[in-house]
């Protein structure tokens, strides 16, 4: 069996029930499990991709994007979703990185190709919507597809995901999810939402974040039940869709939902159908969990990462009401504890790093054994996260260990950042910080040690940062400074420019 074999399974209970529906037209189970044969069967005659290879794509939402995933399990290869928010060094080194033998992209994203063509001419392209020079079009290439799908010695501890998170070091790191870590996933996401075939999940974001395509849809499609995909969030589709397709679940990171509760329509949508709204990547502010609360809506909150696939600690539907501000229990097949530095586990009441083992804990780090190392301790995955738990088992998660700024469900790591302005020869020192917004939670701010004589000004600098990151990435504010908190070793003192900045911002002013 591979996890391919759920979605052949709901076809043959029930072929004609709506697995996907997007942009007016319905995807039945039958058909589905038809284009993911065909599209298995064209990657693997037509493409060479066998076993273990790496198979890139560059969308947005699509049922396409779903096709790809289950034909890469069928096939025992990896499916590598690429960011499409990045810029087009950042998607280069991910496809270098990974290896791909494929990249399948849509035409609003055909900028990538004449950097890929130079640096990894290897990589072969598809496009979606269009027919890419020397490459191929997605529709022609499945009318190609000839003989067996399947490769027999794939099973579910086959690799299927290299999601790539920005790491400490400022260079991404590829997570690798087996076909496992989905399937355990999806039964607690089953076990957190009381999810059944007859329920209807609305997918509005991106399905390259673990957040959008593991949460709730592929674990509604694994249980038989109908997904209606958005290409992207807006605040008049989704509340549109609220009323229009009546979905009973949906999963929403803080931004969206503020951006849902400040618009004209909110207060008159029908959120009848809705039994519930999951949220996270952030820790949520009581007053947006408000919002659905006061419409009658229940609102779950789940903590992971993309290295626990992401479900780890969650509040349930119908379970006993969790204390404010809670994440929520460790999940029915996850353990969570908090340790000290040395790894040792904390007692109840005391704050500590957040640790949790699994069978939906990711593999490793995509060709980085040092930072699996650090990551993986005999089984367990240490976060990076500050948190503490009671003695009813609930945990609160307080910080971040690593600095990482979470801005409207999007990661950012300062080192990342980093990087890239230490690179300009004006820069000497910097270091980011994020800045709480009321908008995005946060958003990235740097401070810059010019070098000696440089007169670089803050909107060049902010350019060039985002010629070489994505503008999510890009400091809201540079503020040039003569010097920066340090330890005795020279190691800037996040913590305390972040202090810093929190009392600056509030004077109004800056260094």
């Amino acid at each position: 069996m591979d996890l391919c074999t759920l979605i052949e399974r709901n076809a043959a209970f029930a072929p004609e029930k709506p697995a996907i529906h997007f942009e007016g037209e319905t995807l039945s189970y039958a058909r589905f499990n038809q284009a993911i044969e065909q599209a298995a069967r064209a990657l693997k005659s037509q493409l060479g991709v066998e076993k273990g290879d790496r198979v890139a794509i560059l969308s947005l939402n699509r049922p396409d994007y779903l096709v790809l995933l289950y034909a890469c399990a069928r096939l025992g290869a990896m499916l590598v979703p690429l960011n499409w928010r990045l810029a087009v060094a950042e998607q280069l080194f991910i496809l270098s990185d990974s290896a791909a033998k494929v990249l399948v992209l849509e035409h609003a994203f055909e900028a990538l190709l004449p950097a890929l063509a130079e640096q990894l001419p290897d990589t072969f392209v598809v496009g979606f919507d269009f027919a890419p020079l020397g490459g191929s079009e997605w529709d022609g290439l499945l009318d190609r597809g000839r003989g067996d799908s399947r490769n027999l010695d794939t099973d579910l501890s086959c690799p299927l995901l290299i999601v790539y998170t920005s790491g400490t070091t400022g260079r991404p790191k590829g997570a690798v999810l087996r076909q496992d870590a989905l399937l355990w996933n999806g039964v607690m996401s089953q076990h957190m939402h009381g999810l059944t075939s007859a329920d209807h999940v609305l997918t509005v974001l991106p399905l390259f974040h673990v957040g959008g395509l593991n949460i709730q849809t592929t674990p509604a499609l694994h249980h038989g039940a109908t997904v209606t995909i958005h290409r992207r969030f807006t605040p008049e589709a989704t509340l549109a869709a609220f009323e229009r397709d009546r979905p009973t679940l949906a999963v929403l990171v803080p931004a969206t939902i503020q951006a849902l509760a400040e618009h004209p329509a909110w207060p008159t949508t029908d959120l009848s159908s809705v039994k519930a709204i999951s949220t996270g990547s952030a820790m949520v502010p009581q007053r947006l969990i408000a919002h659905f609360v006061a419409r009658g809506v229940s609102v779950l909150q789940v903590y992971g990462s993309t290295e626990t696939c992401p479900i780890a600690i969650y509040t349930k539907l119908g379970g006993n009401v969790s204390p404010q501000g809670s994440t929520g229990l460790p999940g029915l097949f996850c353990d969570a504890a908090i340790i000290d530095d040395a790894g040792k586990k904390l007692p109840p009441g005391f704050p500590g790093e957040i640790a949790v083992r699994g069978p939906n804990i990711f593999s490793e780090y995509w060709g980085n054994q040092e930072a699996t190392r650090e990551a993986l301790h005999y089984g367990w995955y240490h976060t990076g996260d500050i948190g503490r738990f009671d003695a009813d088992g609930y945990f609160w998660v307080h910080d971040r260990k690593k600095n990482l700024i979470i801005s409207g469900g999007e990661n950012i790591y300062p080192a990342e950042v980093e990087r890239v302005l230490m690179e300009h020869p004006d820069v000497a020192e910097c270091a980011v910080v994020g800045r709480p917004d009321p908008r995005w939670d946060e958003v990235p701010v740097a401070y810059v040690i010019r070098r000696s004589e440089a007169r670089i000004e803050a909107d060049a600098l902010r350019a060039y940062v985002e010629s070489h990151l994505a503008r999510f990435k890009t400091p809201r504010e540079i503020i040039f400074t003569e010097e920066l908190p340090q330890t005795a070793l020279g190691k800037i003192q996040h913590f305390m420019l972040k202090e810093l900045d929190a009392r600056s911002s509030q004077q109004g002013g800056s260094n």
